[in-house]
């Protein structure tokens, strides 16, 4: 163990901590990244296919900031973006009746947060 003057405790320990925060920070997106394309995997397998587009439609997009987690966001690209919740609620029918939703986003939903969690719990605790 390193001598350190009482003068610059303060600065070592800052310093130690920025340390663990990168880690943390870099831990957790790889973690992001892993859990999002599990989720959208899961999407493309379990959305409704008529003709498959909407299926196929399903990505991830990354916004990164510097010395933060990068958001992952899932999402289904144009023009398709206007099914989601007519497909997973259903919808009335043009002639009467309803359609019943088939719920594809909140099993991912839920997978994902507890996958989430469970690895940034684990990314915490072993720094």
């Amino acid at each position: 163990m390193a001598k350190i003057n009482v003068d610059q405790l303060a600065a070592e320990i800052a310093q130690e901590l920025s340390k663990y925060s990168q880690e943390v920070v870099e831990k957790i997106n790889i973690s992001s990244e892993r859990v999002g394309k599990a989720a959208v995997k899961q999407l493309k397998r379990t959305s409704p296919k008529r003709t498959g587009e909407y299926a196929k439609s399903w990505t991830m997009t990354t916004e990164k900031a510097i010395g933060q987690p990068h958001r992952r966001i899932v999402h289904v690209k144009a023009p398709h973006y206007r099914l989601t919740h007519l497909l997973e609620h259903g919808h009335a029918k043009r002639g009467g009746g309803r359609v019943e939703g088939k719920p594809h986003i909140r099993p991912a939903e839920e997978m994902v947060i507890e996958e989430f969690v469970r690895e940034v719990e684990e990314a915490i605790e072993r720094g």
